[in-house]
């Protein structure tokens, strides 16, 4: 099969199993222009699956970096009331959100990582009510990513772009199930597989998990009827959707008072455009006590200081360390793939979906029942062919979750 019919392979896939596309819906795209053929792609296979409207976003590294270097602060963190009207103006007509990531794990490195810092507080900000309906599921989305050129190097440095970029897509083909006949069957049986896993956890309803590998030692406590969620989701007018592909997780939120003990990274972190790499947090009653990094302390400090929310946990996600992004034995620099390969966590924002009730909750109700709030919601990676996890029943008996990175059960 020819790599355009592997592409178009892909972008169906997308469409049915990522978003789920319906007839007569809106689809709203974020991408990269590098990646404008592949998007091209998306479209027009989105108008032969009925959609009403097809509106692209686009974005280009390049000018990023350009206005990053060269705008005055003022501009940096103003966010035009028409771009906030725009993207709610498709939510509340209920359209699908597909992203394409596929930018320069680099791409601001020389960048002041303050100037980053409060344009992307900025931007949080200004788009919150948007992103209430991404966080409760009110609307389809879903992440994807494609290969480009940088991206394509960072990952194999000793290729030129075109072959890197080649290899690349071979590894996102396999890794989402696109070189299977048929992916949306697979996905439909890889669905079935996290939702078997989450709902052994939904059962057993831990008070706690506490994880110990080299570096970690550190307990989450997990709210009065939290929920554990992974694979597919459900909007709130019952669409099924994959809100990541690839995905290999089953997660919840650990409660934003309750977190006690040290979690080192074992996997590097894309923020703002700038790699943290080799860290550490401890946390105390939940919040961040201290912090270490052996690269991009500054920006993790930053990352940190976003707002009360960003120093506290939103998501405690589990993954084998034999899913297949791990088997690959490649580092992505790319969060959608690096996470799915690792037990990870997330600094700031909980979903409100993962506590019984909590879409229906107001504020003060969430945080009453340990839900963190945030402008910002950033996963890192902790997991290792070394972590052990047990889970600690109401009745104080502990038992097995994992071991040696893999289920227990």
């Amino acid at each position: 099969m020819s790599d355009l019919q592997m592409q178009e392979k892909y972008a169906e896939l997308a469409l049915r199993t990522g978003v789920n596309l319906q007839k007569g819906q809106a689809l709203m795209v974020n991408s990269s222009i590098e990646g404008a053929d592949f998007t091209r792609i998306v479209v027009e296979k989105a108008y032969e699956l009925g959609a009403k409207d097809v509106l692209v976003n686009w974005e280009d590294d390049a000018l990023t970096l350009l206005k990053y270097q060269n705008a005055p602060e003022e501009v940096l963190t103003t966010i035009p009331q028409w771009k906030i009207d725009k993207q709610l103006a498709f939510a509340k007509d209920g359209a699908a959100l597909l992203s394409i990531r596929s930018t320069n794990p680099d791409l601001l490195k020389d960048v002041d990582a303050g100037k980053v810092a409060k344009a992307q507080k900025a931007s949080a900000e200004a788009m919150k009510e948007f992103r209430k309906y991404i966080m409760n599921d009110l609307i389809a989305w879903s992440i994807i990513s494609i290969p480009t050129g940088d991206w394509a190097q960072k990952i194999f440095p000793e290729k030129s772009t075109e072959d890197a970029k080649e290899s690349l897509w071979e590894q996102i083909f396999k890794i989402v199930r696109v070189d299977k006949e048929d992916p949306v069957a697979a996905w439909d049986e890889h669905n079935q597989k996290l939702k078997d896993a989450r709902e052994v956890l939904n059962k057993k309803q831990y008070t706690k998990l506490v994880f110990k590998a080299p570096g970690t030692d550190i307990s989450f406590d997990l709210p009065k009827g939290h929920v554990w969620k992974g694979g597919s989701a459900k909007t709130s007018e019952g669409t099924t959707f994959n809100p990541n592909m690839p995905t290999e997780e089953v997660f919840t939120l650990p409660h934003k008072y309750g977190v006690n003990g040290t979690v080192a990274s074992t996997k590097p972190l894309i923020y703002g455009g700038n790699m943290i790499d080799n860290f550490s947090l401890t946390f105390k009653e939940g919040k961040v006590v201290d912090f270490k990094a052996e690269q991009g302390l500054e920006t993790l400090k930053h990352l940190l200081d976003t707002d009360e929310g960003s120093s506290r946990l939103g998501e405690l996600a589990l993954v084998p360390h034999a899913s297949p992004i791990s088997q690959s034995g490649l580092i992505f620099f790319n969060t959608l793939y690096d996470e799915n390969a690792s037990c990870h966590i997330a600094l700031g924002k909980a979903y409100p979906t993962n506590l019984e009730g909590g879409s229906a909750m107001n504020d003060k109700e969430l945080d009453e029942h340990g839900v963190n709030d945030s402008l910002t919601h950033v996963d890192f990676m902790i997991g290792s062919g070394d972590l052990d996890i047990d889970g600690v029943s109401a009745d104080g008996t502990t038992e097995a979750v994992f071991r040696k990175g893999a289920w227990a059960f």
